[in-house]
């Protein structure tokens, strides 16, 4: 939606009845508007049963709506340790789409009985024939022959799993959509011969204990966990109940839905299956999805709508049925304003691509590395949490560009590309050969690759992903092939690549015994770019349907308020040349049980880029749209250059703003389309300052071109022009870089600079905070709708309570030790230039330096270390 501001000086009275005739006038040309009043949803019938299945009872849900006929049947399956119940809105509404829908608990968990079996072939997977055989005697299902009923399947993680699996031992099913599930469990929870221990545990408590699961499984899961290397006999029991094992029997159209933050099931798993099912010749659709086990936007409403349109298709025959793109992969762009919520946008390809699609070469510097496995594997590297889906997960700190990946010194070889020229999107599985020797017979390693800003200081782990590998026979040195995490990244102009191989990680069960390991590289990196992967277009403005409405609305707001702005405070001259001040300001929603914003002060003076932050529900979108004039504040005054803010208020005009997206005539220029906006305002040509404000932004010839042809970073750029139309004294840009690729907000950061350089301000509400940190000059912090902090950037991030002590020499455990048991010292890790010290409420850097002298540590310097992330992390308390 386009918010931005027209900036309208006050109009005589006749120039308000003449501009809402004109809002008429625009009305009865746009097309005429209908009511069309439809009928409320067909009710959904619940029918609860328990049917006994060979010797265990499954507690079944069956949903119908509509009329009598008969309609294709849905299978409905739910996650790893949930029950029917956690599926009853999705089956509800397949159920009013015209489908019989039956949900049910599988075995073990809700109230049916059983042992678990990890969709056991002689447990589970049987269990879904019964239930097809069930589906087959109900008056509403269609069938396809006597006790044969069109049937799909669906489900995600553990359901999935058994919609695949359905598929091949039951010729009945007709079509699956599985979601972020896996092709072969062995190879999931045994990488490459790498215990993934984590998940594993995560899987045996959230059934309920060893117990709870069938007798070979719990053997099997207690032998693992103990050696913490899988033998055979644990990779045969798990891949007999995994789908791959019965890959040439699936030949039903089938979408595949998998996560993008995952480390549980990974890109890799959807991979395989794509590529066995669609050599059987069915139909397959490959769909990346935000989200996953590690966290991120499951895209719950696009998913399931997508599903219901593939069982269209391929259950009730609707040719007509859009199922999607062969591939389609889900980029977040950033974080919507109004509600906190990642915004999405696809990118798709007529055809799956694979993980080593576009192949390009990327050189790595560094030369032979050793590094050691420390005795009994600790301390371990950190990557990903797994658990930790629900409550967000590292994944999604890491698509917000927070580093929160650990290595240990001494622990790891890194090798380095050079900057990125161009800027670079990786969609799929970068690969690397390198050359390992041990110490030890076997090694075992994980490479992943980070994105290096341009400080070289700042990295990120895309997606928390790396790859396990158990290299057999390293002892007399092995040439080793890696397939890295598939992830679809973009690398930032000037960023760099770096190849990090680790000998240990929380996750994984690592070697306890100490071993040396030698790495050095074969060749270049190879990442795989997709090139036929485009970004869809964008979809229809919203203007275009709301536009004719919100003038009718205007024109009205135009003739009714004028008597009331008339009335507004008068202006204070001691605040003439103050761009905003706020004093004490609250709004509280009619139906909200708390305040958005309470009780809120700052100010804002003449040149300042002021970065606007707080995590999802701080009410920073609150405070722009009262900034804004668009709602009106329950207490306290927003005043702009002296005059108190109302709807309508004459010194809007001195304001511009930029929130949430443009809409323009996709047929007009880049300068057309201004110059029509600019006329729709009412002001002389000559106030648009249209030249100033295209070179601020930086757009060059492509104002000539129509604006369809223009990249989502120039349609970002002329939006922001349009903003800057008039040369607002006051710019307000809310998520200015949502939808951006790195060059682009790279650009956007330097039209910032530029326009506050002019003595003007600016304030930008964004999520990226390694950018607010380069392009602001202060800070307002929010917390739950109160102020938390405010001043300038450097003040801000200096004031941590985290020292570099920077040390002549290297500094031993032994000293390391003392350290931390220092009296006001809360932690303290060896860092490349000496100490990282963290202090706790106590602690001074003064006692600190004093006590470090006193054991003999070579103090060479000592000064903060904190980056606006960790600032930012530490004020709010990590309520983001």
């Amino acid at each position: 939606m386009d918010l931005r501001l027209p900036r309208l000086r006050a109009p005589r009275r006749p120039r308000r009845l003449v501009a809402a005739a004109a809002a008429v006038a625009v009305l009865a040309g746009a097309g005429t508007w209908t009511a069309v009043a439809s009928d409320d949803p067909p009710p959904v019938h619940r029918s609860d049963r328990v049917l006994p299945v060979d010797g265990v009872r499954l507690d079944t849900s069956y949903f119908t709506a509509g009329g009598p006929g008969r309609r294709p049947a849905v299978l409905l399956g739910h996650g790893f340790g949930g029950s029917k119940d956690d599926v009853r809105a999705q089956a509800e509404d397949l159920a009013r789409d015209g489908y019989a829908v039956l949900t049910w608990s599988a075995r073990g968990f809700g109230r049916s009985t059983g042992k678990i079996g990890l969709n056991d072939p002689s447990g589970e997977v049987a269990d879904v024939s019964k239930l097809i055989d069930w589906l087959a005697g109900q008056p509403q299902v269609q069938l396809d022959a006597a006790g044969d009923p069109r049937v799909g399947v669906t489900g995600a993680s553990y359901g999935g799993a058994v919609s695949l699996l359905a598929a091949g031992y039951d010729h009945r099913v007709d079509a699956i959509a599985p979601a972020i599930t896996y092709w072969n469990l062995a190879d999931a929870l045994f990488p490459d011969g790498v215990f993934k221990k984590l998940w594993a545990g995560v899987f045996f408590s959230t059934g309920g204990g060893c117990a709870r699961f069938e007798p070979a499984l719990c053997a099997m899961y207690q032998r693992v966990a103990t050696s913490g290397t899988p033998d055979a006999a644990a990779r045969r029991l798990l891949t007999e109940r995994s789908p791959s094992a019965v890959a040439g029997r699936i030949k039903v159209p089938t979408l595949l839905l998998q996560g993008q933050t995952d480390s549980l099931f990974p890109l890799t798993q959807a991979d395989a299956a794509q590529k066995a099912i669609s050599a059987n010749g069915a139909p397959v659709d490959v769909d990346w999805i935000a989200g996953g086990h590690d966290g991120g936007d499951l895209e719950t409403g696009r998913v399931r709508a997508r599903v219901t349109s593939w069982f269209d298709r391929y259950l009730k025959g609707e040719k007509s049925a859009g199922t999607g793109p062969a591939f389609r992969v889900t980029r977040t762009g950033g974080v919507d304003s109004t509600d906190g919520a990642a915004l999405l946008r696809g990118a798709s390809a007529d055809h799956y691509p694979g993980l080593d699609g576009g192949p390009r070469p990327v050189a790595l510097t560094g030369g032979t590395q050793r590094f050691a496995n420390p005795a009994g594997a600790t301390p371990p590297a950190v990557s990903a949490l797994p658990g930790l889906g629900g409550t967000g997960g590292l994944a999604q700190l890491s698509s917000l560009g927070i580093g929160v990946s650990l290595d240990f010194p001494g622990q790891y070889a890194a090798f380095e590309s050079a900057p990125v020229a161009d800027g670079l999107r990786i969609t799929g599985s970068p690969t690397v050969t390198v050359h390992v020797t041990s110490t030890s017979e076997d090694a075992v390693l994980f490479a992943k690759v980070y994105d290096v800003g341009e400080d070289r200081t700042r990295q990120v782990l895309p997606a928390q992903l790396v790859t396990p590998v158990r290299v057999e026979g390293a002892r007399a040195g092995k040439d080793v092939t890696l397939t890295l995490p598939a992830i679809d990244h973009a690398v930032e102009k000037g960023h760099r690549l770096r190849l990090v191989l680790a000998s240990t990680d929380l996750a994984y069960a690592s070697p306890t015994a100490p071993a040396t390991y030698t790495v050095s590289l074969k060749g270049d990196l190879t990442v795989p770019t997709a090139t036929g992967v485009t970004t869809a277009a964008a979809p229809l403005p919203s203007w275009v349907w709301w536009l004719p409405l919100a003038g009718a609305l205007l024109a009205l707001g135009l003739l009714l308020t004028a008597r009331r702005r008339t009335a507004a405070p008068a202006p204070d001259p001691a605040l003439a040349d103050v761009p905003l001040r706020i004093t004490g300001l609250s709004k509280k929603y009619a139906k909200g049980d708390r305040y958005s914003v309470r009780e809120l002060s700052f100010r804002v003076e003449k040149g300042q880029v002021l970065g606007l932050l707080g995590p999802n529900g701080a009410g920073k979108t609150t405070t722009l749209r009262m900034l804004m004039g668009l709602i009106t504040p329950d207490a306290g005054e927003i005043r702009v250059f002296g005059h108190v803010i109302r709807p309508g208020a004459p010194v809007l005009s001195r304001v511009g703003a930029f929130v949430e997206g443009a809409g323009f005539l996709p047929h007009l220029s880049g300068r057309e389309n201004l110059e029509l906006y600019w006329r729709a305002t009412g002001r002389p040509p000559a106030d648009a300052h249209l030249d100033e404000a295209l070179e601020i932004a930086g757009l060059g010839d492509a104002l000539a071109r129509a604006v369809r042809t223009y990249s989502q970073g120039m349609r970002q750029r002329l939006a922001i022009a349009q903003a800057m139309l008039g040369l607002p004294d006051l710019l307000i840009l809310d998520e200015p870089t949502n939808g951006l690729d790195p060059p682009q907000i790279r650009e956007m950061r330097e039209v910032m600079i530029r326009y506050a350089a002019g003595g003007r301000t600016v304030i930008v509400s964004s999520h990226l905070l390694a950018e607010v940190e380069q392009s602001c000059t202060h800070l307002v912090v929010m917390d739950r709708g109160r102020l938390v902090q405010a001043g300038p950037v450097g003040e801000i991030i200096g004031a941590g309570d985290t020292l570099l002590v920077g040390t002549a020499a290297p500094v031993e455990d032994p000293v390391v030790e003392k350290v931390v048991a220092l009296p006001g010292v809360a932690s303290a890790v060896r860092a490349d230039a000496g100490l990282l010290v963290r202090l706790d409420a106590d602690g001074t850097a003064q006692r600190l330096v004093a006590d470090l002298v006193r054991l003999d540590v070579p103090v060479a310097s000592v000064g903060p270390h904190r980056r606006l992330e960790d600032a930012f992390l530490t004020l709010i308390g990590g309520s983001a």
